[in-house]
């Protein structure tokens, strides 16, 4: 079975083109949402959390204190790195533990990622793809998805690490473009990673 890892940057519409991908019958993992529910499941992580951050990371009903956290973290990179670095390798594990789960007959399942290539997983694909749009688009998307200011988003963007430098690192490109189809592109990148899983 193939692992195949998909990113994109904010907006670029990476679940838009995984939703595709599952009406194809591909297992999606979606790494973000993951990270999320293990943030308050995943024993070792809650309590990597609370010796990090302190008891106050949760609250007493046993929910993340989110604005504690970031109020730590929001805009400081080291506390983030810190932060990272507890969060990345639950997700690894989630994400093995969710593989043996997966029937052994499919051909290849989908890591969906934001930080693919920021927090290394990418290494531990097989393949990974890049979902693409150009930056206007994805600004006019967030902020009508999320209700914010195109400095809000950007400030987001500035964030992750620049498309050009994800180009160098992944295998397979999709342009999510508004022009070029992605239903082709997905159908074109399905019957690739079939082939190659046999």
């Amino acid at each position: 079975m193939l692992k195949i890892g998909i990113t994109g940057g904010i907006g670029s519409g990476k679940t838009t083109v995984c939703k595709v991908f599952e009406t194809l019958g591909v297992p999606v993992f979606y790494a973000d949402t993951v990270a999320k529910q293990i943030m308050v499941s995943d024993a070792l992580l809650v309590a990597g959390v609370k010796s990090a951050f302190g008891k106050e990371s949760y609250t007493a009903d046993g929910s993340l204190n989110n604005k504690h956290i970031a109020g730590i973290v929001f805009n400081n990179a080291e506390e983030l790195a810190r932060l990272n670095a507890l969060v990345h390798p639950a997700v690894f594990r989630a994400f093995d533990s969710w593989v043996k789960q997966v029937p052994a007959a499919v051909p290849y399942v989908l890591k969906e990622a934001a930080l693919l290539f920021e927090s290394g997983s990418y290494k531990l694909c097989d393949q990974n793809i890049l979902v693409l749009a150009p930056e206007p688009v994805r600004l006019q998307r967030v902020m009508e998805r999320d209700g914010v200011t195109a400095a809000q988003v950007k400030a987001r963007m500035d964030k992750q690490l620049p498309d050009e430098e994800k180009i160098k690192l992944a295998d397979q490109l999709i342009n999510n473009n508004e022009t070029d189809s992605l239903i082709i592109q997905i159908t074109k990148l399905h019957q690739l990673f079939l082939n190659s899983s046999e």
